[in-house]
């Protein structure tokens, strides 16, 4: 990973440092990038076939890329995300979003079963990206980053736990808005939470982007969907340096998904008043932000937020790092 800045913060005392010394001015992660990209459905009529379904948006440029696996959220599909996948790999990024079984019905396994099946398509990859990339497009395996949003957020992180064993390993780590359960008292097995500072023993950098309105209820009848004590303040207060966490102030738990998820999801969470097409932007760049600092050595637009994170379309608060 290239040098790193200062750590910094807003509006959390506790955390406030000198920020670092020098900073591009501007930023275009927010926006698409230049590559191509081409979304492809890999199944069970694809050889060799992958555990569970998945949903890969690749560059068409030839070259090699770093891959990012992102993990959806509970009773969600991998393909309300297409937009954010997009726009990352359009920076040079494979993009990898399995499709877990959905229920409403808990398992009595917790998260085991979605744990298991990452840990399988993790070992899936080496064999099957080369058999369903665009011709030219090779994937760089040795970079790897794990994602996941909400429920899924708590499946990456015990995965990377150590909660299923994997052939490759992991380069980073991503928690988007991730939830470990309905409350402090009720976590998702495995309780991966310990509510000690910088408990996880994750040997890798780790970017939690959390929202705002994730903790509020969107009407009485419904809890909020990312509840205070399992939600990002807490994933990210766990996490060992380095680790970044960036919060957006104005939106809600499942306004990152596609315009066209189904409103009978999107409704049971808080939502922003504002255009969702920011906020897919705001996480899109953010992970594209890091994945390039921690994967390609390239921190000057990850630094560039840091510094002034009025530079995202919606406003960041708090920004705050730990780099030891």
């Amino acid at each position: 990973m290239a040098a790193a800045p200062v750590q910094t913060s807003m509006g959390n005392p506790r955390t406030q440092q000198p920020v670092l010394e020098s900073a591009v001015a501007v930023t275009s992660v927010f926006q698409p990038g230049k590559l191509a990209v081409e979304v492809i459905s890999v199944d069970h009529n694809s050889q060799p076939t992958p555990p569970i379904p998945v949903l890969i948006a690749a560059p068409k440029d030839p070259g090699t890329y770093p891959v990012a696996m992102l993990l959806h959220g509970f009773f969600l599909q991998n393909r309300f995300y297409e937009q954010l996948l997009k726009h990352v790999a359009s920076f040079g990024f494979v993009m990898v979003a399995p499709q877990f079984h959905n229920s409403l019905i808990p398992s009595p396994n917790g998260d085991a079963d979605d744990i298991d099946a990452t840990a399988k398509v993790t070992d899936w990859l080496a064999e099957g990206l080369p058999s369903v990339l665009p011709a030219g497009v090779e994937a760089d395996l040795s970079k790897l980053a794990l994602a996941g949003h909400s429920r899924g957020g708590h499946t990456a992180f015990s995965l990377a736990l150590g909660h299923a064993d994997t052939t490759l390993g992991f380069s980073a780590l991503i928690g988007l808005d991730p939830v470990a359960g309905t409350g402090r008292s009720s976590q998702l097995a495995p309780a991966i939470l310990t509510y000690e500072p910088a408990s996880f023993d994750v040997a890798m950098p780790v970017l939690v982007i959390g929202t705002g309105l994730g903790d509020e209820k969107e009407n009485a009848l419904v809890p909020p969907c990312a509840p205070d004590g399992v939600n990002h303040t807490e994933f990210y207060d766990e996490c060992k340096a380095p680790c970044y966490h960036l919060v957006a102030k104005d939106y809600g738990h499942l306004d990152m998904l596609d315009d066209d998820a189904p409103k009978l999801v999107t409704c049971l969470c808080k939502e922003g008043n504002s255009c969702k097409g920011v906020m897919r932007r705001t996480v899109a760049g953010i992970m594209v932000a890091f994945l390039k600092a921690v994967m390609g050595e390239e921190d000057a637009d990850l630094n560039a937020i840091l510094r002034d994170p009025g530079l995202a379309p919606t406003t960041l608060d708090p920004v705050e790092y730990r780099l030891a």
